[in-house]
This record gives structure tokens, sequence and C-alpha cells, in this order.
């Protein structure tokens, strides 16, 4: 039998979560062990975030020649070598990687085991290579993977991921995407702009959670590009087809089949918990992730859990915060937890599309009455128009006394410009501060400012005001 070591955190996971904790923890002077039978860095690194990102910069890259004209440049199609555009993306990888490797986790002071874990008990658990580990807090951040629905014949034809795609180093020549969320419909545009031909069958509406009035300025995009969007398209089989792949679909009642050369599946994530043995630990779940608390702590209050695990929120993002709340909790004993009044979540199609905090529907029905929304436009943007490049707009929901509850904003780089938006929910500021910044011009940030100052046109140039100026000026 293996001896058991002694730690004061034992991390599941090494994806953006598991690290974060475990880098914080250890620099912070507590032993850690951390288990991950993957790759480091997890899917961010390796299958999600960065290489989808590099994979849509190559694909802007390509789109932007057919834009030159209208600036009086001669701009020649691009031509695309698709295996060297695989290679910039495994490049970027490579470059972050050792940022999130084992020997620089190791260097920290991390005793890190490439295997995986499951608990063997309520404060101990044992690795496929039979470490054992004992500890006084525990860490949960195993991520999830793709989730693969159960279409009659998707399970004989080759269907890609975001975990295989990435692998491709050949162009598809029509790429069939399944699935019309933040995934689906940023690798449709990649994939297009690079030269393929693409459809996207989305079961409901296309990027569901977000405003129907920003979504329409990205749906608009996509289908100038040559995307085929079906949404209300329920998938009803797939088959091999002479060497292509055949999708049966139902739609309002009609059939149509769509036929091409790859699937990607990306119809939504499953927690990864499988492997933990989770009740031997007595920590309650079910297929959406583990049960926790506002402090993330599961129905073992020993065991706490992050990331995509934990349910609610699957961005990276809410993974770093996850465990920042972990730290002051597992190490300092500060009962500090969850406040998702400013969560922001980007789709980074091209335009972006950016949210964060309530939207008009939600505000409405909790505050009522007294909710405003205020909107500005690129249009009215001096920088947007310099770039030719004016679609879109920001759209700011406002509460009682002017309180910032929300805001929504598609366009280029939106979700750069829609941080002063998270400052301004999370730090429960009113609008005026935002209309009261001096913005440097031209920029597209004074969208900003511009939708700030329009919640205050009402009263500025009301007919009250005109009165109070016309009296003042009376008095000399």
């Amino acid at each position: 039998m293996s001896e058991v070591r002694n730690v004061d955190i034992c991390v599941i996971g090494a994806g953006s979560g598991g690290l974060s904790v475990a880098a914080g923890a250890v620099q912070m002077g507590a032993s850690v062990a951390l288990f991950e039978r993957g790759k480091m860095g997890g899917d961010c690194l390796n299958y999600g975030c960065v290489p989808s990102k590099a994979l849509l910069a190559a694909g802007h890259a390509a789109a932007h020649y057919g834009h030159t004209a209208q600036f009086g440049v001669d701009g020649r199609s691009a031509s695309v070598d698709f295996a060297a555009v695989n290679d910039h993306v495994h490049g970027v990888i490579g470059g972050i990687a050792p940022h999130d490797s084992v020997e620089r986790f190791t260097d920290l002071g991390v005793a890190v085991y490439q295997e995986g874990a499951r608990f063997s008990g309520p404060r101990e658990v044992i690795g496929d290579n039979g470490t054992k580990i004992r500890a006084r807090r525990f860490v949960i951040a195993t991520g999830s993977s793709p989730a693969v629905p159960p279409i009659p014949g998707l399970g004989k034809v080759p269907f890609l991921t975001n975990e295989t795609i990435f692998n491709q180093r050949e162009l598809p020549a029509h790429l069939i995407v399944v699935g019309g969320g933040p995934i689906g419909l940023e690798m449709a545009q990649a994939h297009r702009q690079l030269g393929a031909k693409v459809t996207v069958l989305e079961a409901m509406k296309i990027m569901g959670p977000d405003d129907r009035e920003l979504v329409a300025v990205v749906r608009a995009r996509l289908e100038a590009e040559g995307i085929a969007i079906h949404e209300g398209a329920k998938v009803v089989s797939v088959k091999s087809a002479e060497g292509a792949i055949s999708v049966s679909c139902e739609s309002d009642g009609k059939n149509f089949e769509v036929t091409g050369s790859h699937i990607l599946v990306a119809a939504g994530r499953a927690p990864n918990l499988s492997s933990l043995d989770l009740d031997a630990a007595g920590i309650v779940h079910d297929r959406r992730g583990i049960e926790v608390d506002a402090r993330l702590r599961t129905t073992n209050k020993r065991v706490f859990a992050i990331g995509d695990v934990a349910g609610k929120y699957q961005f990276t993002h809410i993974a770093g915060y996850h465990a920042g709340i972990v730290i002051k909790n597992a190490l300092f004993r500060l009962p500090a937890k969850l406040n998702y009044d400013a969560v922001p979540w980007v789709t980074y199609t091209d335009p972006e599309l950016a949210n964060v905090g309530l939207s008009e529907a939600a505000a409405r029905e909790l505050h009522g009455d007294g909710v405003k929304v205020v909107t500005a436009s690129f249009e009215e943007n001096d920088r947007a128009r310099t770039e030719r490049r004016t679609d879109g707009f920001v759209k700011v929901v406002v509460g009682r006394k002017g309180r910032v509850l929300g805001a929504g904003m598609v366009g280029a780089h939106a979700g750069e410009l829609i941080q002063p938006w998270i400052l301004a929910i999370s730090q429960k500021m009113k609008i005026g501060a935002v209309a009261q910044m001096i913005v440097p011009y031209p920029t597209r940030g004074e969208i900003n400012k511009r939708a700030a100052g329009a919640y205050y046109t009402p009263s500025l140039f009301s007919d009250r005001t005109k009165k109070v100026v016309r009296l003042l000026a009376k008095l000399g």
C-alpha cells in the first residue's frame, strides 16, 4: 500500500480555475497537491478560448482582404494555407503552455501528479497510479466536456467537437455546425472566412440567452458572409452519404437535408464528474454539476467545487473568480461569497457581442416601471466611421436613481468596450459616473459616454431647463 501524503489543499483538475487556486495557495504558504490526467491548462488553453480565438484571428485576417476597396486600397483576395493556419493556432497554444506547465508549478512548490484522482472517503483521494492524498481542503476543478446529443446515427460518422476540430489540417469543404451558441457560431464564422461552406443548425434560437436586438446584428453579418443559419431545426438523424455526411432535420413540421464534408457538434457542455466517486465523499451532484453554497462549498464542507462543475456560468473568467473565493475561504477562513451581479460574457464573432448584468427583460421583471433603457449607435461614432465599421450599438439598462443594472453591446471590440459597464455594475455606480468621463477622441469608447449622456437628454433639454436658462438670462 502506498503512503498517504498530507497537504493543506488538494486540487483535482489543472484548468484555469484549478491552476489559479494551486498557484495562489502555494505562494501564500500552503502545501498543495495537484492532479491532472490530461493536458495542463485544461480546456481553455488546449481546446477552447485560446485556439478558437487564434483561429478566429486567422479568419478575420482573411476576411479583411474583401473589404479594403472601401479605403481606396486594392485588396486582392487572400490565399489561405489551412495547414499553416493550424500551425499558427498550435503555435499560440505552445507560447502560453509554459505558464501552465508541470515544470512551472513544480518550481512554485506544488506537488503535481499527472494522473486522475477519485475520492476514497470524505478527506482522502487516490490517484489513478495509486497516489494517496489526505488534505484539509479539496478543490474540484475538473471542468466540462462537449455534450454529445443522442442523435441517431451520429456515433457512426466521424464527428468533430471543440476537442478535435483544432487538429484539422485541411479546410473542410462544407462544415455543418450543430448548435448556434458561442462555440458553434465562432467556429462557423472562422471556417467560412477561411473559405469553407458553412451551415448552422440550431434547435431553438442562435445565441439564445442574448438580447434579440443585439443578436440581429451578428446574424446579419454571418448571413452576409454566406453562412446558412437554420433556427428551430431539430436534427433527426445523421448518416454517411457517399463519402460525405448527410444530416436530416425537421423544422416547422417540414423535413430537409443538409449534406456536408464535416460535422461539428457544439450543443453544450457536460461537467466532468463520472470518475471522481463523489458519493464516497458525501458530495451531492447531478448531471448539471455539483451542488455548492454561496461560498462554493459542497455538501462535504471540506470540499469546494469551482468552474464548470459548479454549474450556472461556464466561462474561464468565472473559474478564475471562483478561485479567489475559494482562496479566501480555504486559507483565510473568510466567509467570502459569490456575487454574480456583474458577470460579463462575450461571443467573439465579428462583430462581437458582449453582455454584463441584467438584460432589459430581466430588469423590467425585477424593477418594473423604474427601468430606463438608453442606447447609442456606432453610426454616430467618428472612429467607427473612419474605419468603415459602423454596425452595432450599445444598450444600457438603468434602474431608479440612475444605477446601472446591465449593458449589452454589439460591434467591433465589444468585449473590450463593455468593461466600463462591468466596473459600474460591480461597484454599484450611477450612470452619471460614465457620463462625466473625459474620453479621448476619436475612440470607439466614446459610445459609452454618448449612451450615458442620452440618459440625461430628456431632462437636460426639457421645457423646464429652458425656462430656468431664460430666467437666469434675465437676471444678467
